[in-house]
């Protein structure tokens, strides 16, 4: 690998790093951790009798970065009793490498079922699960929601009579049986097709449609999980087939139909904070009682209530019966419930090169630590090349197209539903191919079924999951959408970090020393200082620091914590190699680089600092640095922090970096998005200082990362929409990757008379 174009200057702002550097930061699999030149280095004679000796910390072998295809889901076909293609049922992952299927009408025949499904994720097959107890009616249109790890909680949904139901049934996963818990307080209207979340113990139940002419509700309410007991229903947002999340104290919907029909593009959110309507157990006396009637008999309006179902078995469901069930008139479902507690926000997003549109193609909706996911899928008017993944961050309202179609959605294929896992790290789509194969056509012709089902690794696009925390950023303090939270601790992380660097004299107990490269020499003083690499072409004696060579101060830590949480160097020090008896260490990396490295070690977070309130942060060229390095040491958990922050923060001073060490980390989908916003912001990225560090190897290699029919349109020629064209082409051709070829060959079919835009 070549030196930088500038002599003097590394990619990181620092000095040029050594020969022996550049080939450490060398792009390795993940498996390289366990490779030969990662394994204990015997200790030399010498090394034992003198500690003024220093051990090179040895790295990942140095070879050629290879060309990676990238992460694309794949999609596979399922085998047993493959459901068909059910209309408004509910699909939900229980845990336990499952998902869950029920109720839902056929699309064909509009029958209604009641069946549940189970689909094993590690076998891909479907069964139908045995379910005992008191078995509910069949049902479309109604909520699943899992609930202490072993429970669906089901509300509401219509029947066969297209009656609008308000019960709620409860099935265990373990034991297959449905049961009706006893429930106290006002029910709230019967209703189909609206949202449900989960929120410390409390079903939240959002719009809806209801009545005879399908009235949507504007209504939000809670059943306390604990007494079952409904909270009094309040105004919020009227739709319906929209999503709601509950994330920082507050109730975000999203999406979904209005009463014309019209797809919805705002963003509302509802302050739960402080109100204790939603903190405190809905309590339900005869002063409360009276008031209900009271308000009640001064409405303008005949209240609506709910006529008695007729019962059917032990079970008491009505939506078993052939009774001819009427659903009361739509001006009765208007009743006057107070305005929600709290502050209610709405936000509606007019345009935007990130912003999905909501008019186009089906869309669905998940949630993940903070962000809102918005899978454009392809439609019978839309293909594959037009689908996206982006992303809402609801903490900046800031949208991010994280992938398009291409790289995630195949060709051929319509999906039909979404669900997450538990902790937010991965999502499925089930769906059934558009063009049916020969064994797929039946006696009664070609009948689609959920057949197929495509896993999304959501880690492989940066996201934390739902279990930890993402790492700050300066640009986001202060901000109105953060809250102040009082924290008597701060966590054992913040109390290491206290040592973390003190001398020994200091009382701190550091009693190991790391340095790293130092910044005052140059390329020639490199060569000769010693910081050769150590792999299978260098004598393994050579993998000790000369005395001669410059080093950058001595960072102070603790062997145990860096034994407990480096596995790399507890392997090395129980075998008692060199720096067991040395104590010393030598990381041939930039000094910052390995400072943010240690500290990750320390704190379990790359922010840089301990205190909270503090602007200071982690520079994102250190953080690309801390990329490369989880990926030569392993360390999933680093890596996916760097991914996250890095997609977020992905700026022109710091794409070409970004790019340059996502390519040497083997991390191909931020490679690809760092290079795509290098070639839109070209004229500014070869600007800047990043670009001018790149080795000569990679200038070459980031310009090549346009296709072979690429060209650059000046700003001016840009704006006008390319009117000086005179190419001979209608429309400029979009700029791809040329590892992008192979998908838009294997989608021939999707590019007939067509041309990239």
């Amino acid at each position: 690998m070549a030196q930088p174009s500038t002599p003097g200057q590394s990619i990181f702002g620092g000095p040029t790093p050594v020969v022996g550097t550049t080939q450490a930061l060398g792009a390795v699999n993940q498996t390289s951790s366990t490779s030969n030149s990662l394994q204990p280095t015997p200790t030399p004679p010498s090394a034992t009798s003198s500690s003024n000796n220093t051990y090179i910390m040895p790295n990942s072998p140095a070879k050629g970065r290879s060309v990676a295809d990238g992460y694309r889901p794949k999609v596979t076909r399922t085998l047993g009793q493959r459901p068909a293609c059910l209309v408004n049922a509910s699909v939900t992952y229980c845990g336990n490498n499952q998902i869950y299927a029920f109720g839902g009408f056929d699309q064909y025949t509009d029958e209604v079922y009641n069946h549940v499904l189970r689909l094993d994720l590690v076998s891909h097959q479907w069964s139908l699960v045995d379910n005992y107890g008191d078995i509910p009616g069949v049902r479309m249109g109604h909520t699943a929601t899992l609930y202490q790890g072993n429970k669906l909680l089901v509300f509401g949904g219509e029947n066969e009579h297209r009656t609008y139901l308000s019960d709620l049934i409860v099935f265990d996963l373990k034991t297959a049986h449905w049961t009706q818990p006893q429930v106290s307080g006002p029910i709230p209207k019967g209703r189909a097709r609206h949202a449900a979340v989960l929120h410390e113990d409390k079903l939240f139940i959002i719009g809806g449609i209801t009545g005879q002419n399908n009235y949507v509700l504007d209504d939000i309410c809670y059943l306390d999980l604990k007494t079952f007991t409904w909270s009094k229903s309040w105004r919020f947002v009227g739709r319906f087939d929209h999503s709601a999340y509950i994330w920082g104290d507050r109730v975000w919907v999203f999406g979904g139909l209005s009463e014309d029909m019209d797809k919805l593009s705002d963003l509302w959110w509802l302050d739960l904070k402080g109100n204790p309507q939603f903190d405190s157990r809905p309590q339900i006396g005869i002063f409360d009682r009276g008031s209900l009637s009271t308000r009640a008999s001064s409405s303008p309006r005949p209240p609506y209530t709910m006529a008695q179902a007729p019962v059917v078995g032990a079970s008491g469901y009505a939506a078993n019966s052939r009774t001819a069930q009427v659903n009361p008139p739509s001006i009765q479902m208007k009743t006057y419930a107070p305005v929600a507690p709290g502050s209610i926000s709405a936000l509606k997003f007019m345009s935007g090169p990130s912003i999905p549109s909501q008019g186009s193609g089906l869309h669905f909706h998940a949630y993940s630590s903070g962000t809102l996911l918005d899978f454009v899928t392809p439609a019978a008017t839309l293909t594959s090349r037009e689908c996206s993944l982006s992303v809402l961050d609801l903490g900046t309202l800031r949208w991010t197209k994280l992938a398009g179609g291409r790289e995630i959605f195949k060709a051929g294929y319509r999906w039909h539903y979404c669900c997450m896992n538990e902790d937010g790290t991965k999502s499925w789509l089930l769906g059934c191919p558009t063009d049916p194969a020969p064994g797929d056509i039946g006696p009664n012709g070609y009948e689609e079924y959920l057949s197929d089902i495509m896993e999304i690794d959501l880690r492989r696009y940066g996201f934390l999951g739902d279990n930890l925390t993402p790492e700050p950023r300066v640009e986001s303090r202060p901000s109105a959408m953060t809250r102040a939270v009082d924290q008597p601790s701060k966590g054992l992380g913040s109390d290491l970090a206290k040592l973390f660097n003190q001398p020994p004299e200091t009382g701190s107990g550091t009693d190991f020393v790391v340095t790293a490269l130092a910044g005052d020499y140059d390329d020639d003083e490199a060569l000769s200082s010693g910081l050769i690499r150590n792999d299978e072409t260098t004598p393994r004696n050579e993998g000790w620091l000369s005395a001669d060579a410059p080093t950058s101060q001595p960072i102070h830590v603790h062997k145990l914590i860096l034994q407990a949480r480096w596995p790399h160097f507890a392997r090395l020090y129980n075998a008692q190699m060199a720096e067991f008896h040395t104590k010393k260490m030598h990381i041939p990396e930039p000094y910052s680089v390995v400072k943010a490295f240690l500290y990750y070690l320390y704190t379990d977070s790359i922010r840089g600092t301990s205190d909270n309130d503090s602007g200071a942060t982690t520079a994102l060229s250190d953080v690309a640095g801390l990329l490369v390095m989880s990926n030569i040491y392993n360390i999933p958990h680093l890596r996916l922090l760097c991914v996250n922050r890095l997609a977020k923060e992905l700026d022109v001073d710091h794409a070409c970096i970004i790019w340059y060490c996502a390519g040497l980390a083997n991390e191909e989908w931020l490679r690809k998005r760092a290079a795509g916003f290098c070639m839109t912001h070209w004229g500014r990225i070869v600007r800047t200082q990043g670009f001018l560090r790149l080795p000569r190897t990679a200038l070459v290699e980031l310009s090549q990362e346009i296709d072979m029919e690429g060209r650059i349109i000046g700003g001016e020629e840009l704006e006008w929409g390319g009117m000086n064209d005179n190419m001979g082409h209608d429309a400029r051709k979009g700029s791809i990757s040329s590892n992008q070829t192979h998908m838009i060959e294997s989608e021939a079919d999707d590019d007939d008379g067509m041309e990239m835009t």
